[in-house]
């Protein structure tokens, strides 16, 4: 039976790679997943005989569209958008938006893929999606900014709906930007739609800790993931990469729990700061001013700033958080990252340790929080801001930082569970991916071939 299960992964593997040449990262992201479930596969022979891998690795819908708009000097410039609709099983398809120039249908695959396990350990029901665009808005002014996103809008709002498809932000999308989206969606449809997009203003229908979520529910993660080892994060040497939403964030909490963070980077390059980052500086530079992290050291003269953020991973630290992109850890920077003693890491991020990296760290025993349970804080929360929408109701901050603690204990435990059931104790990639399975494929199965 194990052959047997072994050979259905495989071909399904191999029926992606063929299906969608190219695709690199989605090959990945499926990689990864499959090779992970054959416990289940072996104890649970039904989702074999009902398709149910072939089924997962097909999004249900995939959208491409163009999308024209008018830079500040009347010039027409024309980017691609893109919405994968992945899986509907457990609820409406959930997922953010990123704009960011690496962009394209492997990528939002990928994260699509990723994010229909990820809801699923969250308990809420929702399913799987993401999106984006090629288009960057780093250089770009407010106007401009505003007319891409109200023709990206144009275009994506024939296919969401607060009970259809809920997007929110991602890379390159904040609160800015989804309010250019929320605008143009409600000048379209008329009323106050205000759930169907989530990550929106406090004042118009967003929810407290949203923001955080995402930074936030990492630190949680890892924090209990620690002390089940007893450990803690308080007097650790912490290493953020990022320097956006996730990492400030994730940042904030790992200092209030205890932590020193001594350095952080955007695409540009890395900030060191032995005495420790003054995040407060990092949040107004980059969230406020909009500007590159380098400018932090005017302020900081004893921080040190270099060019060429992967080398971010070479400062010795006892957690490392990746939270900035996808592929940032290889093989080599884990290496330095066990040399120099790093004793857990969590990803903040999608995807961020590539599979040679994940495969370093646990030979290590170097403790592994796979971003599917870890990075979950934010759509955790994203889904708290569609259940207040629709109670027309606001949750203080307190509230919803508690709901979101909760939250990430819940997968935690599940996990760890999951691990312990399916003969690999305290792997918590392989736990993380084997409960998420089994509540979609459950779904699957209760709803018939659709």
């Amino acid at each position: 039976m194990s052959s047997e299960a072994q050979r259905y992964i495989e071909n399904t593997y191999l029926g992606v790679v063929a299906r969608n040449p190219q695709e690199t990262e989605f090959h990945q992201a499926v990689k990864e997943f499959l090779e992970t479930l054959l416990p289940i596969l072996v104890a649970e022979p039904k989702y074999q005989k009902h398709s149910i891998l072939e089924r997962l690795v097909e999004p249900e819908r995939m959208i491409s569209f163009r999308v024209p708009w008018t830079d500040d000097v009347g010039k027409i410039r024309v980017n691609r958008g893109y919405r994968v609709q992945f899986s509907s099983a457990l609820g409406p398809y959930k997922g953010g938006l990123r704009f960011h120039p690496s962009v394209n249908a492997s990528i939002i695959k990928f994260l699509g893929f990723e994010q229909i396990f990820k809801n699923a350990l969250t308990g809420q029901h929702i399913g799987g999606g993401k999106g984006g665009s090629d288009f960057d808005p780093k250089g770009k002014s407010d106007g401009e900014i505003m007319r891409f996103a109200q023709s990206f809008m144009t275009e994506l709002q024939r296919y969401i709906g607060s009970d259809q498809d809920v997007p929110a932000g991602d890379i390159g999308v904040g609160a800015r930007e989804i309010g250019y989206l929320f605008g143009q969606y409600k000048r379209i449809h008329g009323g106050y739609p205000a759930g169907v997009l989530t990550g929106k203003g406090i004042v118009y229908g967003g929810s407290e800790a949203r923001t955080e979520a995402t930074g936030y529910g990492a630190v949680y993660f890892v924090n209990e993931m620690l002390k089940t080892k007893g450990m803690e994060i308080k007097g650790s040497r912490v290493i953020v990469s990022g320097s956006g939403n996730v990492a400030i964030y994730a940042m904030q909490k790992a200092e209030q729990l205890g932590a020193k963070v001594v350095a952080c980077s955007d695409s540009d390059g890395y900030l060191h700061d032995e005495d420790g980052i003054h995040i407060e500086t990092v949040r107004r530079i980059k969230e406020v001013e909009r500007k590159r992290i380098s400018e932090y050291v005017l302020e900081h003269p004893g921080a040190v700033y270099t060019a060429g953020s992967p080398q971010i991973w070479t400062i010795p630290c006892d957690i490392a958080l990746p939270c900035a992109t996808q592929n940032e850890i290889n093989e080599e920077m884990a290496k330095l990252l066990i040399t120099n003693g790093v004793k857990a890491v969590g990803e903040g991020a999608n995807m961020p340790s590539t599979l040679g990296a994940i495969a370093l760290f646990q030979q290590a025993a170097v403790l592994f929080a796979p971003a599917k349970a870890a990075n979950a804080g934010g759509v955790a929360v994203s889904a708290l801001e569609m259940a207040q929408n629709s109670m027309r109701q606001s949750w203080s901050f307190e509230e919803v930082d508690g709901k979101l603690h909760e939250i990430i204990r819940n997968i935690y435990r599940q996990t760890v569970d999951a691990a312990e059931a399916y003969g690999q104790p305290g792997n918590l990639l392989v736990g993380a991916n084997i409960a998420g399975f089994i509540k979609v494929a459950e779904a699957m199965l209760a709803e018939g071939v659709i």
